[in-house]
């Protein structure tokens, strides 16, 4: 028989990818929305819908239920569902913490705890480590968050290790691809011919394509094993000048001009932009929080827990993920 496997926060960037890759395994697959979500990344008639209010468990008792005949479960669940800025330190909680508590309680009350439970949280719960010596961040590293963000993302992981549910916990970097919006700025930016960067010291960037970490997810969720935590990249480190020199030529630009801004004006203008996103009730995508992780000099990544527990192999080069991304923003007219 098929597995089941929920999908939480199926709508967002990396959730779409984490469905299509279900359905091409062929896999029984759910995407759990929000009530609002659009569902334009979700037209597959082969997906199953469930809708969740993440503020009311006993609502999301409800519809776990309802999802499935009395006596089922889904065998995997993959927990996608989280903010990556918000507001106030209270939002980032209320989205990243406390929707993921309300979601687990009610996991348990519906007696729907599933094989395996997959977090995405972030390799921010890490905050900045080894900044002089640029050394790999590895899964034994301590905890230290910096950020809103990433301090939210620990309290999740906390969470879900005292549950008593069969775990697995990925800490991605930097995820991008066709219709990521984050990085689209960047390379928006680059495209009008300038590339803006926080700092003067070399800063090492990792990234993983989100086809790549859709695959990883499965991978893991077959073969790991449960209570385990993983760093999820592409086996390479890049500078920003190797970033602008790939983007430069995929864009078709003969020079991109590099314009590093002092970090003290990048702190200073973070905060106006995330003071004026406060006035117009809207997260603004300059703010402290980036600011934080736009000064982070080091963001190298050990990979080989991974790659010895499920044989992780990211199959798709920055160049070769860049390329993918940019075409399909020329084709939808983003740039």
């Amino acid at each position: 028989m098929k597995k089941k496997v929920l999908v939480v926060g199926a709508g967002g960037f990396a959730g779409g990818f984490i469905v299509e890759e279900g359905l091409r395994r062929g896999l029984d697959i759910y995407a759990g929305v929000r009530e609002s979500t659009s569902r334009i990344y979700l037209s597959d008639p082969e997906i199953k819908f469930v809708t969740f209010d993440f503020e009311n468990p006993e609502t999301i008792k409800t519809s776990l239920s309802e999802a499935l005949p009395e006596g089922e479960k889904w065998d995997w669940i993959v927990y996608n569902l989280g903010a990556t800025k918000a507001l106030t330190f209270s939002d980032f909680s209320k989205i990243n913490y406390d929707y993921l508590k309300n979601f687990l309680e009610a996991l348990k009350d519906a007696d729907k705890v599933p094989e395996k439970f997959l977090l995405m949280s972030s390799l921010s719960v890490l905050g900045p480590k080894h900044e002089k010596d640029r050394a790999k961040f590895k899964e034994t590293d301590i905890p230290a968050p910096n950020t809103r963000y990433g301090a939210s993302k620990l309290k999740a992981e906390m969470l879900l290790t005292m549950e008593g549910i069969p775990y697995i916990i990925f800490r991605p970097t930097g995820i991008y691809g066709p219709r990521d919006k984050d990085y689209f700025l960047m390379l928006q930016s680059m495209s009008k011919g300038f590339d803006f960067s926080a700092g003067y010291k070399k800063q090492l960037l990792t990234f993983i394509y989100v086809e790549d970490l859709a695959r990883a997810v499965y991978d893991a969720l077959e073969k790991a094993p449960t209570g385990q935590t993983y760093l999820i990249s592409e086996d390479a480190a890049y500078s920003q000048k190797e970033f602008r020199k790939i983007a430069s030529r995929l864009l078709g630009k003969k020079g991109i001009i590099p314009v590093p801004m002092p970090l003290w004006a990048v702190k200073a203008v973070s905060a106006v932009a995330e003071k004026w996103g406060v006035a117009r009730m809207k997260p603004s995508t300059l703010n402290r929080d980036k600011f934080n992780i736009m000064k982070q000099r080091n963001w190298n990544v050990d990979i080989s827990k991974a790659q010895k527990d499920f044989g992780f192999n990211p199959q798709v080069s920055l160049e070769e993920g860049l390329d993918k991304a940019i075409r399909w923003y020329r084709k939808e007219n983003w740039i």
